[in-house]
């Protein structure tokens, strides 16, 4: 008995699950709800597209919450019940029953008003004082003789007062921050644990919510989506305003604004123009609407974004604030990456993560992702527009700025010079010579922080100072507004001409928020991230340099929301390999303290067909690696096989290669020999474009070629298409190929990707992760277009890396592989053929290794794979008894099939 108790077994049962779970199911949600229930940590748990990820993850996480609150409700009412008996047992207690029911506390609570929310419900007809604000912090522009809109108010440094920056009375002015419920409105009460569920895009927070839906905690627990307000905003005047960045900003301002009757606001083209009488925003003005708001979503089952906006709309009320004042009462907050890993997302939303547990969906690219989010790179046409906005700004109002601001907008533009000189002396070093004094040309270098801030000679800035002056005087929007203003009133200006550019990347307001995100990176650690300093080549085009800096830790970010959740899961259809997440996001756990958990795929073994193929049809051996990938006999090779291959793989073929640049030099190399019009008899070819944008354009006549091969295209011999894609590139991300649009995937060679001086950057740093600080200089990096002496040189540095750099380089390149084989095998009734072509894949004795590229495929891929160290002809024998298997238990309906596979 006191085994059973210390050693309870898994929960197996889980009733909102809407219908019979398969087994791989039931494992996977008895995996996560032990996890849970023995103190949390961290887990990753891979399951395959198609086998119900989601809703087992739901099922599983929110029947642990279920079941822990019912038992903290059970042992309080204990305590209570025990209390109540110690003092029926005293005899002191001459209340009836009746009274001693009645807790008194519970109505005192309901009648003692409570703080005020920051993130409430605010009074937007209540005056506030310090109005002279509201009319000086506005973006738009009505005539010159508005000018002193675009004053800065004065400005407290530190130096001379205690408080620092502007005064307590002007600092409770932030929109942001004081928007909140008035005095009589009660707090929600914070419920405990919540869960935060977390993927990269608002259609993938959708597809949860749906599947939400379908349980029986839909009516349950209480979910709140957030997104931003460039989603949420139902205001049309700042829709209209389109960029993010914009949006955010005239939001607060119109917050700020309650008392302005005629707002000014910048439009699309940059142009200025007053609304009509207004006060606030209109969506905030009726505080019963936002409890409307809340009430209506509260008794409607889960709401995503879009099912927010319309309510917002039909009610007449912010969506966007009306789901950040329901968080604290949310048992489920739904939230793209950027709102739960960036620190200030994180308070501006009032996002509590103690207790927590958070879900993160998707998460095999999430190192990258949170490495990106603290990115930042800026130009030197950028700095040179805001150098000049800066001095003309200053030139005018000298007069009437306070000594303030006027010394740090006189410290910007120092820093400012000291960036472009650093950048112009960087330009003008066209080449260099290395160690063994051979010359080349000099493209990137990077640097560390310090030594790039010891090369700037600003020892004496404070940047956080200067950053905290940005951020508190909004120096930002004036600047920019301002000069937004000349340029569209002296477009003969040579000062403004610029930026009349409607490009964002161009505009002074991207070009100051990106200075600023500049600033921030360098008060980072030292070890956090390098700075980048580049000439980027690009052929027809001007070169201009910039200067980027570049997040090498993701786990400095990661650690933030792991210290405070109680449990963080990871999950995804593919995360193999495992190690390069753990390297790069909590590297300071032990490979026993992740606790891992991969299943099978839902589809029969019958219906994958994994084989690696090491010599094409003329019994070449198949080997892309870098020096022999362009050889003329390699690429014919490829045809060859891809010629056999089309006369049997029914419908969709897809051909994944390292980069658009080789799939371009295979693609011209098949055309001038003749292979291209051979696989064009059987498959229509298609080849993904660079442009994202013109990807569905492709994909849509892709899937129409493969519908039509049996009626349309039937007498002509064509029998599906050949979609020729790239790893990395969109198809290989994050398109559903399912049935007939990916019967077969290949995969060309092993996609290591190419050794630029980011990349070399971040392995050095993961081989110095745990050790002392290694002494290091600051090297310059060659041309890439210097006959690919570039990638060259970058991979003799990785040969010579030590094992864990190597790993990670090793581990970079599977996740790729993993990531582009599944896409296909999308549900139960789909199948599909996966070959892996290259040599280098083949298994021997080094496959023993757990650095073989097969040791890093997923489970599923794993179980059933062929390596074929034979002849062509095996490989042509096995594909098509595999096709023809399936062609036939597809057409009886799922009956078996009266012929073996002969590979299992």
């Amino acid at each position: 008995m006191g085994e059973e108790d210390t050693n309870p077994r898994p929960r197996r049962d889980f009733p909102a699950f809407p219908f019979e779970p398969y087994p791989i199911q039931t494992e996977f949600m008895s995996f996560l709800y032990s996890f849970l229930d023995k103190g949390g940590g961290v887990a990753m748990l891979e399951s395959p597209t198609g086998t119900g990820k989601t809703l087992s993850l739901i099922c599983s996480a929110m029947q642990w919450v279920v079941d822990h609150k019912e038992k903290k409700q059970l042992l309080k009412s204990m305590k209570t019940d025990a209390k109540l008996g110690e003092a029926n047992d005293d005899g002191n207690c001459d209340e009836p029953q009746w009274m001693r029911d009645f807790d008194i506390t519970d109505v005192e609570k309901k009648e003692v008003p409570r703080k005020r929310s920051e993130f409430g419900v605010g009074d937007f007809d209540k005056k506030r004082s310090g109005a002279k604000s509201a009319n000086v912090e506005k973006m738009g522009v009505q005539s010159l003789d508005d000018e002193e809109d675009f004053l800065l108010e004065e400005y407290i440094s530190e130096d001379e007062s205690t408080e620092g920056g502007f005064e307590k009375s002007k600092r409770k002015r932030d929109a942001d921050s004081n928007w909140s419920s008035s005095s009589d409105e009660e707090e929600d009460e914070e419920v405990t644990p919540k869960v935060y569920f977390c993927s990269r895009t608002h259609s993938q927070l959708s597809q949860f919510v749906d599947e939400f839906r379908r349980t029986r905690f839909a009516l349950a627990l209480k979910v709140t989506c957030l997104g931003s307000r460039k989603n949420l905003c139902i205001n049309s005047d700042v829709l209209k305003l389109r960029n993010p960045s914009r949006i955010n900003e005239r939001c607060l301002e119109l917050q700020k604004n309650q008392k302005d009757a005629k707002l000014k606001v910048l439009d699309d083209k940059g142009k200025m123009r007053r609304s009509k009488g207004t006060s606030g925003c209109p969506m905030l003005r009726q505080q019963k609407l936002q409890k409307l708001f809340k009430n209506e979503v509260w008794s409607t089952d889960a709401m995503d974004i879009e099912d927010l906006v319309q309510l917002g709309s039909k009610i007449g009320t912010c969506p966007y604030y009306g789901a950040r004042n329901m968080v604290p009462s949310s048992d489920i907050i739904v939230l793209p990456y950027q709102s739960l890993f960036l620190r200030s997302a994180r308070e501006s939303l009032s996002i509590n993560l103690k207790k927590s547990i958070i879900i993160i969906d998707e998460a095999h690219n999430l190192a990258d992702s949170l490495t990106n989010m603290y990115n930042a790179k800026i130009s030197e046409t950028q700095l040179k527009r805001i150098l000049d906005v800066l001095e003309f700004y200053i030139n005018k109002f000298r007069s009437c700025l306070g000594p303030g601001n006027r010394r740090y907008i006189q410290t910007l533009i120092v820093l400012i010079q000291s960036f472009l000189q650093k950048l112009h002396e960087f330009l003008g070093t066209s080449s260099y010579r290395d160690e063994q004094g051979i010359k080349g040309s000099l493209a990137d270098t990077s640097m560390t922080i310090n030594d790039f801030l010891f090369s700037l000679n600003i020892d004496n800035l404070n940047l956080v100072k200067l950053h905290r002056y940005i951020k508190d005087s909004k120096i930002i929007h004036k600047i920019s507004g301002y000069g937004t203003k000349l340029a569209s009133l002296q477009s003969h200006n040579s000062i403004c001409s610029d930026s009349q550019n409607n490009s964002e990347e161009g505009s002074i307001l991207s070009g100051f928020q990106t200075l600023d995100n500049i600033i921030i990176s360098l008060v980072h650690n030292d070890r956090d991230g390098r700075i980048l300093l580049s000439r980027p080549k690009l052929s027809g085009q001007k070169e201009e340099g910039y200067i980027k800096f570049m997040m090498l830790s993701g786990h400095t970010i990661f650690s933030e929301v792991l210290d405070q959740a109680y449990g963080v899961v990871l999950a995804g259809g593919t995360l193999q390999p495992i190690e390069e997440t753990r390297v790069r996001l909590f590297p300071n756990l032990s490979r026993d303290e992740v606790h891992f958990y991969t299943c099978n795929h839902i589809v029969p073994p019958e219906s994958i067909l994994p084989i690696v193929v090491s010599h094409g049809p003329s019994g070449v051996d198949f080997d892309f690696s870098y020096n022999s990938r362009n050889s003329l006999n390699m690429i014919g090779e490829l045809g060859r096989l891809l010629c056999n291959l089309v006369a049997i793989v029914p419908e969709g073929f897809v051909v994944f290669f390292s980069s658009f640049d080789y799939e371009g030099r295979v693609y011209d190399a098949w055309k001038a020999s003749g292979v291209l019009s051979k696989i064009s008899k059987k498959k229509i070819v298609y080849r993904e474009p660079k442009s994202s944008n013109d990807v569905e354009h492709v994909l849509k006549k892709y899937k129409e070629t493969i519908a039509s091969c049996d009626t349309i295209l039937k007498d002509t011999g064509i029998n599906g298409a050949v979609l020729l894609a790239v790893v990395g590139g969109k198809i290989s991300e994050g398109i559903n190929l399912s049935d007939g649009m990916g019967r077969c995937i290949l995969m060309v060679g092993l996609p290591y990707p190419s050794p630029d001086i980011e990349l070399i950057e971040r392995v050095q740093h993961i081989e110095g992760l745990g050790q002392a600080i290694p002494q290091r200089c600051n090297k310059p990096f060659r041309n890439s277009s210097n006959d690919g002496h570039e990638a060259e040189s970058g991979f003799g540095f990785l040969r010579r890396c030590k094992q864990r750099g190597k790993e990670y380089y090793e581990n970079l390149c599977m996740k790729a592989v993993n990531q582009s084989i599944g896409r296909a095998i999308r549900h139960v009734n789909d199948y599909a053929a996966v070959l892996l072509v290259d040599s280098r894949y083949a298994c021997s004795q080094l496959s023993q290794n757990m650095s073989h590229p097969t040791n890093k495929l997923p489970l599923w891929i794993k179980q059933r794979l062929v390596s074929s160290t034979q002849n062509y002809g095996e490989v042509h024998r096995l594909l098509h008894k595999f096709f023809q298997f399936n062609r036939q238990k597809r057409h009886t309906g799922g009956a078996e099939a009266q012929i073996g596979l002969g590979y299992s």
